[in-house]
């Protein structure tokens, strides 16, 4: 990822930096008896994965504190119906919360996914559990009740309660924010399940080559986890993390004491909680997605705003003036429009060279937008849950014909000038990211022999790499410091079981396995057979335990 030296066949690091790239005759001259010398034997060494958007939290924390956890990508009603009663079973005190359920698949059975459906075959227990997406929970009578959750309840501002036409009484699908109102009245997860939950997704990513990555929707309890792991030297990538600015996915109790200074407490050369992430719209699935024209088949509905304009313009002027980003969950392309409108208006305000603000997911794009992501120095990051064919992609198809060619439109945001990056968007999608890497370079399906190919244009390799790369280092402003192989710069790489320049993309890709990674020259995931037994055993010895 350096232009004026694409490629070398050696590099120097010491204390953490990169002080020579080139041959290894070139470098001899800075080996000295203290120097480690490392052979891999031509093994293909590229500038370690940055992951834009992740929810280790959501996804393992559960499972460790006990809750349902379905275990299957697309469950059937049954399925859903047999694991709920089985967990009620055997876990006879405590509330039946957990994950997840498919609504498309549900619609797809003919049956409709309500509280009277699971007051069907439980109703004396309080359920509640997520739709894949996260977009909505569903929840039985009693879990409402507990909620005090009724028809008189008022819509929050950032989400809904769906609710029956004719009687107003909830239906049980708490869409967005309204699912918080569920959450206040649970136990919160319990510490050491976050901790657990953060400890082993850094480790899974960091035995994919993950280096960098943002942790979207955090609180003060989760910050507390983190930086545990920070001072425990186990925090084994750099990480954003970006604090919720509205109870949707939980209650946020200290947002303003965070925001106004004490997220500087948890700061480290691999923590900042220097970021803030709001929910602007909902999901394609549940037509909460913003659009900058009606739904299909509708009227005027155009899909719902958790903020209005002028709240995400106030406030992203204000946060930009203190030098703190804004990550903005942006599905429709009226939500991704307004957001750039913020942007602009913040950029007027406060001058051209404030923070670099993210468009999360970036679902859909108007074209006339694609030039604003240079233009306003934002960087737009897309999520490969939707970039290759499945069901879940599939779902999504109710956007409508003119809007489809237009999804996830990497390749028009590159051309354009601008930065885009991945992000997994783990749970919601697949948490290896060399999955999202093959599929943004064929937009096919990895996990599949299918031939079926996603609407849109790919990405060359060297543009994905680009994109996992120094992208991302750009999207958590440390690109003067890492992303790239080059003196000066942090000592970060990763070194794989091939060179993806010579194998199969297709199939192939997805499959990478990393062998070894290492974040400002310490080795955070070892798999190279070739330390042990050889002269560098102390190195192989000493290396941290992760």
């Amino acid at each position: 990822m350096n232009s004026d030296q694409p490629w070398c066949e050696a590099v120097a690091i010491s204390s953490g930096i990169f002080i020579g790239t080139g041959t290894y005759e070139e470098l001899e001259t800075l080996i000295d008896e203290n120097t480690h010398i490392i052979d891999l034997q031509g093994q293909f060494v590229m500038p370690g994965l940055y992951d834009m958007h992740t929810h280790p939290d959501l996804a393992l924390a559960p499972g460790y504190a006990g809750y349902l956890d379905i275990a299957k990508e697309d469950p059937t009603p049954s399925e859903v119906k047999d694991a709920i009663l089985k967990y009620a079973s055997e876990n006879e005190e405590r509330w039946i919360y957990g994950q997840y359920f498919v609504k498309y698949t549900f619609k797809r059975e003919g049956i409709i996914p309500d509280r009277y459906w699971l007051d069907s075959f439980i109703k004396d227990r309080p359920v509640a559990i997520h739709d894949r997406s996260w977009g909505c929970i569903l929840a039985n009578s009693m879990a409402l009740e507990l909620a005090n959750i009724t028809k008189d309840t008022r819509d929050p501002g950032n989400g809904y309660i769906e609710r029956d036409p004719l009687s107003g009484e909830p239906t049980g699908i708490l869409v967005d924010g309204a699912y918080s109102l569920i959450y206040k009245a649970m136990p919160p997860t319990p510490s050491h399940a976050l901790e657990r939950a953060y400890r082993d997704g850094l480790n899974y990513q960091a035995s994919r080559g993950v280096v960098g990555t943002k942790y979207v929707h955090v609180c003060e309890h989760r910050l507390d986890a983190l930086k545990a792991i920070d001072e425990a030297g186990q925090m084994s990538a750099r990480v954003e993390a970006a604090i919720s600015w509205q109870d949707d996915i939980f209650p946020v109790k200290r947002r303003w004491e965070l925001l106004a200074g004490e997220r500087h407490y948890y700061r480290s050369s691999r923590l900042n909680a220097n970021t803030v992430k709001f929910h602007f719209d909902g999901t394609h699935e549940s037509r909460s997605s913003y659009l900058s024209t009606a739904w299909p088949g509708e009227n005027k509905w155009r899909g719902g705003l958790n903020l209005t304009p002028e709240h995400i313009t106030d406030m992203l002027v204000d946060l930009d003036r203190r030098g703190i980003r804004v990550i903005a969950h942006c599905t429709g392309d009226g939500a991704s429009d307004l957001f750039l409108d913020a942007v602009a208006e913040a950029r007027r305000v406060n001058g051209p060279n404030g923070v670099r603000h993210q468009c999360a997911h970036s679902t859909n794009l108007l074209d006339e937008n694609l030039p604003r992501f240079a233009a306003l120095n934002v960087t737009a990051e897309f999520s490969p849950v939707g970039w290759y064919p499945s069901s879940f992609a599939k779902a999504r198809q109710s956007v409508g014909e003119e809007r489809w060619p237009r999804m996830y439109n990497f390749k028009g945001v590159l051309d354009a000038g601008g930065i885009a990056v991945m992000g997994t968007d783990w749970p919601v999608s697949h948490i290896n990211p060399w999955v999202g890497f093959e599929a943004m370079i064929t937009r096919q399906n990895p996990l599949t022999d299918s031939d079926e190919v996603f609407s849109g244009v790919a990405v060359s390799i060297e543009e994905a790499i680009r994109i996992m790369t120094l992208n991302g280092a750009y999207a958590m402003g440390v690109e003067e410091k890492a992303g790239s192989i080059e003196v000066g710069k942090s000592a970060d790489l990763i070194v794989l079981e091939h060179n993806p320049f010579e194998i199969e993309i297709r199939g192939k890709l997805h499959q990478t396995q990393v062998q070894l990674t290492m974040l400002q020259g310490q080795c955070t995931w070892d798999e190279i057979e070739a330390f042990k037994g050889s002269a560098n055993e102390a190195v192989w010895n000493e290396r941290p335990n992760f």
